[in-house]
């Protein structure tokens, strides 16, 4: 019969064979970074916004002020201001509502929200919202300017690579009918 009694006695009761392991790996965990005095630092700045695991994305928050050249290779939203050149080629850039960017631009797809001063060159698309504003000139395959956005410059259209591809396959069919045509008589089938 079961006894739901406590043991009196330190020998009554059952020993365990777990022996933990010695823990010999431990890192102290730094301590929060400081500068003059602040112990508060922002991480908005490093936050990912709905990056996946194939798109990497990041952010430059609202009090950031950049001067240079920005470069890179993950999808980046500015909302605060930049000064210079941004370059990301094969990635998405958006500027935010907030944001003042006076710089040339080159990247796959640009969306703007806020304002923009500079050439824009997307090899996709560029957008520029209705509150979004832009001075420069404008080179994409394809281009969306909504009503009530502002935009002074020249736009030049590119063919897109496809469609390049292509004309390269008619310019191919014409060359190879006009050797055939070149070389001798052909006879021609019509179909009804």
């Amino acid at each position: 019969m079961w006894s739901n009694k406590k043991p009196d006695s330190p020998q009554q009761q059952p020993q365990s064979s777990v022996v933990p392991e010695p823990r010999t790996n431990l890192t102290p965990k730094p301590a929060p970074a400081t500068w003059e005095g602040e112990t508060n630092m922002s991480t908005d700045a490093m936050r990912p916004m709905g990056a996946t695991s194939d798109r990497a994305s990041a952010r430059l928050g609202a009090s950031l002020h950049v001067k240079g050249e920005i470069s890179g290779n993950e999808d980046l939203q500015i909302d605060g201001t930049v000064e210079g050149l941004v370059n990301l080629e094969d990635r998405k850039l958006t500027v935010g509502a907030a944001a003042k960017v006076t710089a040339d631009v080159v990247a796959r797809e640009v969306v703007v929200y806020g304002s923009v001063k500079g050439n824009l060159r997307a090899r996709d698309r560029i957008e520029i919202k209705k509150d979004g504003s832009v001075v420069g000139d404008l080179t994409t395959a394809r281009i969306m300017i909504e009503d009530g956005a502002y935009f002074k410059g020249a736009i030049e259209i590119e063919k897109t690579t496809e469609s390049a591809s292509h004309k390269d396959k008619e310019k191919d069919v014409e060359r190879s009918a006009f050797a055939r045509a070149a070389s001798g008589p052909t006879v021609a089938q019509k179909s009804s």
